[in-house]
């Protein structure tokens, strides 16, 4: 049977790339960054897809959501290519790693074990990146030189080892000459916090909405992972210090929308587990959060007006725009920030069509999971052979569902339409897909009209509330 327990090939290549995303090896280590390891990585894998498919390891298996992200890359670079056909290469090959990542991961991990393989190195990762934003907010601020190259990073720069209580202190003493200095909190692997102590890690995360979002949605893994196998007393530890690392990471990031991720994962596993009672209970139990972020009122203030007024000209874009968009990856050239909603991100550069191409694939990421869960509350013993299988196939569906729960919100207030954390968890929703259809050919997932309409419909809503919000908040 294909994707068994003969060994996959194709596994060291993925979880070198997820490694590589997530951990950014040659930030740390100067000399990696004049090998291409994001390449090297891609062909170790590919290679060793082929392998599989030779040895008869995976079998060649669409899954729901292939059609619709082939017609995304498609219409992504078309739209580029239409607009700006000099620049299209480096967009367009940006999103061919992401559609690569979904590819390799949902295609060439076919079985629960392997699932699992992957789904624990990305949590691994999770708990890196988190481990070293607490160590970074629980270290001493010294004074940073900022790198001019990088004005619109105000906070990255080389410590100078003086440390510091506020900004003022660093312009005291042993001064470099026309340097502009910053007061942040020095971490490991070279990072440093930002405005002013809100923690960050490096590479695609080294913003800190963008960390404490990646740190939310792993969370779910961790919960899979300790009960889709004998629960020991190990696992409940890795849990537990997940939990209690995603947790202060989205309180030292000061991130108000990563702290609704984690409050949406734990909302959502309240509701499978209580109901509406579990629901209200996982609301509570992360609320504490959302009053711990760290940011006074003045500057929560100024970032919500800035993103308000993105959010406006994302709109506006689309306006002039409307079937095409500006074309993929040119949105920063018709507005001085990104867009910080990733469905405004696709609206505005791929088009209404784009959007809704974009939002499929979303809506079939937790659709897939979904349905697993409701056909293994109906029959225990129709998916994975048996009641054991059925118990890893819910306890992973209801993992991947929570986590896209925490994705369909938290990318609702950042520009995470190409990221490549978001397309390694499109390709978990993939593989969850792929390791039930082994072990029963009969699982599907539909995508009809009803399905269409309802996706449609969701994003005539986003873009009527956010124009008729952005209208009245910016009046």
């Amino acid at each position: 049977m294909a994707g068994g327990d003969s060994p996959m090939m194709a596994l060291p290549g993925i979880l070198f790339l997820v490694v590589f995303i997530y951990a950014r090896p040659q930030e740390s280590f100067a000399r990696l960054r004049a090998i291409p390891l994001l390449y090297v990585f891609f062909a170790l894998a590919l290679f060793g897809a082929a392998l599989d498919l030779r040895l008869r390891n995976t079998q060649l298996r669409s899954t729901p959501l292939l059609p619709w992200i082939a017609a995304f890359f498609v219409w992504s670079a078309f739209t580029i290519m239409i607009r700006s056909p000099i620049a299209a290469l480096g967009p367009i090959s940006e999103l061919a790693i992401c559609v690569s990542l979904y590819l390799l991961i949902a295609h060439g991990v076919q079985s629960f074990r392997a699932l699992h393989v992957v789904a624990g190195a990305v949590l691994s990762m999770v708990i890196l990146v988190c481990f070293v934003g607490v160590h970074q907010g629980l270290s001493p601020m010294q004074c940073v030189v900022v790198d001019q190259s990088k004005p619109t990073e105000t906070s990255t720069g080389t410590p100078d080892g003086r440390p510091c209580d506020s900004i003022r202190s660093c312009y005291v003493g042993e001064v470099e000459p026309g340097a502009d200095y910053a007061c942040e909190h020095i971490g490991l692997m070279g990072t440093t916090s930002v405005g002013g102590g809100r923690v960050r890690y490096l590479g695609v995360l080294q913003d800190p909405n963008e960390l404490s979002l990646a740190g939310a949605v792993g969370l779910p893994l961790a919960f899979a992972l300790g009960a889709s196998r004998k629960r020991t007393l190990a696992r409940g530890a890795v849990s537990v210090l997940t939990f209690a690392l995603v947790a202060l990471c989205a309180v030292l990031t000061a991130s108000r929308g990563g702290q609704l991720v984690f409050l949406a994962v734990l909302a959502a596993y309240g509701f499978k587990r209580f109901g509406v009672r579990g629901f209200v209970f996982g609301v509570l139990l992360a609320a504490p959060l959302l009053t711990l972020s760290g940011r006074n009122s003045e500057e929560a203030s100024s970032s919500t007006f800035e993103r308000l007024d993105c959010w406006a000209s994302a709109l506006s874009i689309w306006h002039s725009h409307p079937l095409l968009g500006v074309g993929l990856g040119r949105f920063a050239e018709y507005n001085y920030m990104t867009a910080h909603n990733s469905y405004l991100l696709a609206l505005s550069e791929l088009g209404l069509p784009g959007m809704l191409l974009f939002s499929i694939i979303l809506y079939l990421s937790a659709k897939i999971p979904f349905v697993i869960l409701r056909g293994v509350s109906r029959d225990p013993g129709s998916k994975g052979g048996g009641l054991a299988g059925a118990t890893i196939a819910s306890t992973w569906a209801m993992g991947v569902m929570a986590a896209f729960a925490g994705l369909a919100l938290g990318i609702f207030f950042l520009s995470f339409t190409y990221h490549y954390v978001l397309w390694i968890y499109i390709g978990l929703s993939g593989a969850l897909y792929s390791a039930v259809r082994a072990h029963d050919t009969s699982f599907k997932v539909p995508f009809g009209m009803a399905d269409l309409a309802a996706v449609f419909a969701m994003d005539l809503a986003v873009i009527g509330l956010v124009y008729v919000y952005t209208r009245s908040a910016l009046a």
